[in-house]
């Protein structure tokens, strides 16, 4: 681990032991192929984010805002700072996963996702479910590692029968057909419109009952009217407030052992108006379990 400027004002513990939560930057876009960069800036941008627009200061004292999704009363959190190699993600993963904690990943670009859906299928000894929200199916297999072949790269780790990728819309036609081939269950934002998100949610719960639940959020999933600051916008994508209603259902209602909030573009933001979403999602994420 590397020394960080900002700490996030919700770690409200020194060390890793007998937390929690764990919280990992992971600033690293190498194998983004978008024209779009800077997503290696965004662990601490998120940070800034949620300390200025989750907190009050008054009377010389910080006062934490509640999530949605009820107070983190009693939630043990601990900001472990940004890794400076992706590639020993996988051991630190691993050795939070092994301690019951759950770890959450702030990327970086899409690829951090392979190295930690490996790290945590291997700690607990099964393949995962995986809840994927992007506008790309990022199931790519005529070129691999990178971040459009995240699931490819990921194939030996999941369950796709157990698995869903949620908000998709920008797909390529091999990656449909990836998909088809392994029963990879997909619902594009004009599904989640018509079945609306508590169906939806229902229909996430059902697919993963009774699986160990990865669940990567690329904020491409989101409409850029939403979220405009991330490396490959696609509009026609989801809106705030449906995602994380969709989040928090999720959490609260199943086994869901590692997160990542990945693809924030801060130097393509609108007054940090992605960079506070993705805190306010963490955040919410949080105070769900």
């Amino acid at each position: 681990m590397i020394a960080i400027m900002v700490k996030l004002h919700r770690s409200n513990a020194d060390t890793m032991k007998d937390v929690d939560i764990v919280v990992i930057g992971v600033p690293d876009e190498s194998n983004s192929h978008a024209k779009r960069k800077g997503t290696s800036r965004a662990p601490d941008a998120l940070r800034v984010a949620s300390n200025d627009s989750e907190f009050f200061e008054r009377g010389g004292r910080l006062i934490p805002t509640c999530p949605m999704s009820g107070p983190l009363d009693g939630k043990c959190i601990f900001d472990a700072g940004n890794i400076p190699d992706k590639h020993k993600l996988r051991e630190l993963v691993t050795d939070i996963t092994l301690h019951g904690k759950l770890p959450i990943m702030i990327g970086g670009d899409h690829s951090l996702s392979t190295e930690a859906i490996q790290a945590v299928s291997n700690a607990i000894g099964k393949k995962l479910s995986l809840l994927y929200f992007d506008a790309h199916p990022d199931f790519v297999s005529s070129t691999t590692n990178y971040y459009g072949s995240v699931l490819t790269d990921s194939t030996q780790s999941l369950n796709f029968r157990k698995s869903m990728l949620l908000g998709t819309r920008a797909a390529e036609p091999e990656e449909l057909e990836n998909a088809k081939k392994v029963g990879l269950r997909i619902i594009n934002p004009l599904e989640i419109v018509e079945l609306g998100v508590k169906r939806v949610a229902q229909m996430i719960r059902a697919r993963t009952r009774g699986s160990k639940v990865y669940i990567s959020v690329d904020l491409d999933c989101l409409d850029p009217a939403f979220a405009p600051g991330v490396s490959v916008p696609s509009p026609g994508g989801l809106s705030s407030i449906d995602l994380i209603y969709l989040l928090s259902k999720t959490i609260s209602t199943s086994n869901v052992v590692a997160i990542d909030i990945v693809e924030l573009a801060p130097d393509y933001d609108i007054s940090d108006t992605t960079a506070m979403l993705a805190a306010r999602i963490m955040s919410e994420c949080i105070a769900s379990f």
